[in-house]
């Protein structure tokens, strides 16, 4: 075995989405050498290992390095996407994250990038194809960007027991069935099971030979106000005014998502069953009509284990067959839910800064690191916007997501740096606003008035959580 030594300013352990977008403004904004090390082949994180037909669910526009577009800026004209800001396939992402290392980052000179190693800490990395051992001396910060830990269906293990003759595969595999079965298990409630429904039903499933347990509902977002283009201000801009004013107006945490609900911001499968559950996932209206084409719906709680001739639950059990085929949709996006300070010492571990964007977060991040010069004063402007998970943690994220927001806002140097980065599209889209657009200037008066009454109320709500949990 060889021992390979290494010096470099920034060792950059994950060349997902995280670590690309890290990486990427520190070439921009700083001359420090960067290593990269990587358990995967190539560049992508969990897009190595993604289903064939996974998609972004929000607009390439928010996705991707601060330097290069994904996006092609077009609309789509097909699809249950139609009408909307593109959404890149895995395969799109996959390929752009392998040009950004090849032309962008290699070509640099001042990028070293390691795949297939496996990180041991302290600096030391081992090749899984020959065994080399790699000793890294690091000037400045090792940066975790492997903390929010992707599960994705294909490695993850399921939580529950199944029996040897039961068709059971992950949802990878549904474009290797050769034989019609019996008919479709799907188990998972989140965006998966959503993209498994979807895509069966695209591909002209009868809906009555699919059968969809769903532990429990999620409040969803509807797309159209994640667009970041001029063409869908009202839609988009006006969905923060509605979400402000619903949460300014409301009496109680029910009445808040009532009124959200109503003002278009979520949306859910049954209007008969409250969501007990947020994970930021956002459909399509189109989308939405189509999932509630199935109505072989199981709420049952989550599955305990998958029999040859039935499926045992929480809260009961149903039938089934070894001709019916279970597909695995129960895998949770981000398993790692704790929070931690973002800048400790020589460490730094991205996490989200902003609500549903990591690779924005991730940038702005990096961007904390090259401008500001103290711990304290990067981890006040880099406050963690939690991952959400139930229904409260949705208050939470917001009140988080305002904080931040507020503390940029007063540093004009900062205000500067959004408006030219391009995961950043909403700056831009508020700042390209003629102020002699009655209608959009009465969205954004709109938003500002109801912002800090919506602020108050929210942490009304979140104290009399915590001392109902107390």
């Amino acid at each position: 075995m060889t021992t390979i030594t290494h010096e470099t300013d920034y060792l950059i352990v994950g060349a997902g989405a995280i670590g690309m977008a890290f990486a990427d403004v520190l070439l921009s904004e700083t001359d420090a050498n960067i290593i990269i090390v990587d358990k995967y082949q190539k560049p992508g994180g969990h897009w190595n290992v993604a289903y064939p037909f996974v998609t972004l669910h929000q607009p390439s526009a928010f996705y991707g390095v601060s330097s290069t577009e994904l996006s092609k800026g077009c609309i789509d004209q097909v699809g249950l996407n139609k009408g909307l800001n593109e959404l890149a396939s895995g395969a799109e992402v996959s390929a752009y994250f392998d040009n950004i290392m090849r032309e962008r980052f290699l070509t640099s000179g001042r990028v070293s990038y390691f795949p297939m190693c496996d990180y041991k800490g302290d600096g030391k990395f081992i090749s899984m194809l020959n065994g080399d051992e790699h000793q890294v001396t690091i000037k400045n910060k090792i940066v975790d960007a492997t903390y929010l830990k992707t599960s994705v269906p294909s490695t993850h293990k399921p939580s529950f027991t199944i029996d040897n003759n039961a068709q059971f595969i992950p949802i990878n595999d549904l474009v290797k069935i050769t034989n019609k079965p019996a008919g479709f298990v799907i188990i998972g409630g989140g965006k998966t099971g959503i993209d498994a429904v979807l895509w069966l039903l695209e591909n002209n499933v009868d809906p009555d030979d699919i059968q969809w347990i769903m532990p429990r509902d999620a409040w969803l977002i509807d797309r159209k106000t994640t667009q970041p283009t001029v063409e869908f201000f009202n839609d988009a801009i006006g969905a923060q005014a509605s979400q402000m004013e619903a949460i300014a107006q409301s009496t109680s945490v029910h009445d808040m998502f009532e009124r959200l609900e109503k003002a278009g911001v979520f949306l859910r499968l049954d209007s008969n069953v409250w969501p007990k559950m947020f994970h930021g996932a956002t459909i399509s209206k189109m989308e939405l009509a189509q999932l509630q084409r199935i109505k072989n719906m199981v709420r049952m709680g989550r599955v305990t284990h998958v029999g040859h001739d039935n499926i045992q639950l929480e809260q009961g059990e149903i039938k089934t067959s070894p001709e019916h085929i279970h597909v695995d949709c129960s895998a949770s996006a981000i398993t790692n839910l704790t929070v931690k300070p973002i800048f400790a010492g020589n460490v730094i571990t991205p996490q989200t800064v902003r609500s549903y964007q990591p690779a924005f977060s991730s940038a702005f991040i990096a961007h904390i690191e090259a401008a500001y010069p103290d711990e304290k004063t990067k981890n006040h402007i880099c406050g963690v916007v939690p991952l959400p998970n139930d229904v409260m943690d949705w208050l939470r994220i917001t009140v988080a997501f305002m904080r931040n927001q507020h503390i940029w806002s007063q540093d004009k140097e900062l205000k500067k740096w959004l408006l030219n980065n391009r995961l950043d599209g909403f700056s831009q889209l508020v700042r390209s606003v003629d102020k002699t657009d009655m209608e959009k200037m009465m969205i954004l008066n709109r938003l500002r008035e109801n912002a800090m009454p919506a602020m108050g109320k929210l942490q009304q709500y979140l104290a009399a959580d915590a001392a109902q949990g107390a």
